[in-house]
Formats: C-alpha cells, sequence, structure tokens
C-alpha cells in the first residue's frame, strides 16, 4: 500500500491556479524526494497531505487513510518538519521537545532527542537565542517524536552548514532504515541526489517527470558528455561524429590541443571508434554524468527541451 497516494488534485486561490490535476505515489518505506522552483506548488501539496488546505477537486490519502477524514490520526502518525516554522523565543529547547511529545501523547526522551541533532547542551537554552542552524535541528527533533510512520520534511537543510547538513541526511537513512518513509521537499538538488530513492519534479502545479536520480540522468538527450582531447580535428571528422546514432551534439574546444565535447546517449566507443577511423590520434577522454540540477533545469525551464515526463 502506498504511503501517499494524491490522484487528480487540484487547487485554486479564487483565479490562481496552484496545483493542476496533480497525480503521483509515494511508496511505503521509500525516501521520495519532490522538488520544483519557488511558486511551482510544493508547500500547497504539503498542506494538502496534511489537511492544512482543502483542495479544489481530487483524492489524496496518507497513510492509507483520507486526508480529509482521517486528518488526526495521519497526523499522528506523521513527523513534519515545515519551512519557515518560527520556534518559541521564551520556551527552553527541551521545553519544544516536551510539548511535542505531550501533543502526541508518547513517551520519549527529550534530551536523547535533542543530542540526536546535535544539540543537547543548549537544552536548557531560551530558543529564541539559537542560531537559524540550531532551530532547524531543534524543529527536526520535533519531528522525530513518537518514531513516526511518515516524516514529511519541507526544505530541512535550511541554516545548516555542511556538516549539520551531512548529519540531517544521516539522520533521514536511520528513520528510513527503520522503516518510516520519507517525503523529502527541497530545491537543494544536492540534498535531494544524496539520499532520495525516488523524485518527482513539479512545474507550474503540475508533476512533469517522476523518476530515480539515474532514470531522470537517462532522459536527458543529453545525459552524458564525452569529453575527448585529441591531436586535431577537421570539418568531415565532426560531421561524421554529429551522424552518429548514439551523439545528440558534439563541438569542439580551442585550446592547447583541441577537445571534442559530444552529447552522447548510447555507446561511447562508437565515437572514439570514429575518430580512430579518420585517423585521428585520441589522446585523453573523460565522461561527466548529467547532475540533478542539469535535469531540474531541463524539467523546469519554460523553454522548449525536447524532454518529455516520464
Amino acid at each position: 500500500m502506498p504511503a501517499i497516494t494524491v490522484h487528480g488534485l487540484t487547487k485554486s486561490y479564487g483565479q490562481t491556479l496552484a496545483l493542476q490535476d496533480l497525480s503521483f505515489e509515494v511508496e511505503d518505506g521509500e525516501v521520495f524526494g519532490f522538488l520544483g522552483p519557488n511558486g511551482a506548488g510544493k508547500s500547497t501539496t504539503i498542506n494538502v497531505l496534511l489537511d492544512f488546505v482543502r483542495p479544489t477537486d481530487g483524492r489524496v490519502e496518507v497513510l492509507g487513510l483520507d486526508a480529509q477524514t482521517h486528518s488526526r490520526e495521519i497526523r499522528s502518525r506523521t513527523g513534519v518538519l515545515p519551512e519557515g516554522y518560527q520556534v518559541y523565543d521564551r520556551l527552553t529547547g527541551r521545553q519544544h521537545l516536551e510539548f511535542a511529545i505531550d501533543s502526541k501523547g508518547v513517551d520519549a526522551d527529550p534530551d536523547r532527542l535533542l543530542e540526536r541533532v546535535g544539540i543537547a547542551d543548549a537544552a536548557d537554552k531560551k530558543a529564541g537565542g539559537y542560531s537559524k542552524g540550531m532551530a532547524q535541528r531543534l524543529m527536526l527533533a520535533m519531528a522525530l517524536v513518537g518514531d513516526p510512520d511518515l516524516l514529511i520534511l519541507d526544505e530541512p537543510a535550511t541554516g545548516l552548514d555542511p556538516n549539520g547538513a551531512r548529519e540531517m541526511r544521516e539522520i533521514v537513512r536511520a528513520e528510513n532504515d527503520r522503516g518510516a518513509t520519507v517525503f523529502f521537499s527541497s530545491h537543494r538538488m544536492e540534498q535531494v541526489e544524496a539520499v532520495c530513492d525516488r523524485v518527482g519534479i513539479l512545474r507550474n502545479g503540475e508533476m512533469v517527470a517522476v523518476d530515480s536520480v539515474e532514470g531522470l540522468r537517462d532522459s536527458l538527450e543529453d545525459g552524458t558528455t564525452l569529453r575527448v582531447t585529441v591531436d586535431r580535428i577537421d570539418d568531415d571528422t565532426l560531421q561524421a561524429v554529429r551522424s552518429l546514432s548514439e551523439v545528440s551534439s558534439a563541438t569542439v574546444e580551442d585550446g592547447g590541443q583541441p577537445t571534442l565535447v559530444v552529447g552522447v546517449d548510447g555507446s561511447k566507443t562508437a565515437v572514439l571508434g570514429e575518430l580512430e577511423d579518420h585517423g585521428i590520434e585520441v589522446r585523453d577522454f573523460s565522461t561527466q554524468e548529467a547532475s540533478l540540477e542539469d535535469v531540474f533545469q531541463s524539467y523546469t525551464t519554460e523553454a522548449e527541451t525536447g524532454v518529455q515526463a516520464r
């Protein structure tokens, strides 16, 4: 049974259409990355999942329950780290955790949770004196209360330095290993790429792609770039390389030695073989896979890219 099912979800605010016929599933036990530029509808989607916002049309189920009629039960089994949430300045870190524990009616140790997110030494300090990164760690600790079945993390790396972001990713992996499903909403490609099993890309309220990171890379025409340093290059050889079925583009960079930059969708050896057949000496070559950021830009630009959502 999927942990999250969204079918035909539409949400409008007056004349503004925030979500349009949005459909996707998050499998039980996976880490699902939810990507999209600002204004794409990510926060609206999360608010509908938690029944903070009612949809205009469509159906949403979370943990096998209708998101509207069973919202209280869903929230009791869900840990949420919302974007832009403000801590209570006059409460200490421990008091924040005690409040979350009482609200969920569970037995948990606030000090252990604060230690887990790396701010145990600030347990008795008022949160108004916390740095942005410390406040983010505190919110993550509150989301972990009660070993939730589902974690919804909205921009969880906000305010964290590289070490803090790494520790956050380790916690996500540990929670997933425990059996929790993680819904990871972010615009930071490196965070999503590091922890997510699958990724959905949202644009203008519509899901334009859902796949593994590797699958999304493969969907790009120039998913792999081959750089070949050669002793020389001529127009006939360049045209022969461009005509290969595996090649989507080929250009030449001038430098100390000419370098052929080839977009490849298939065998790289075909390009090297074609060069050798034309008497070109291959002196060095390297390949570079498309990054998730490349994929994101391809799917979220308004310009025609030729890439189709799967």
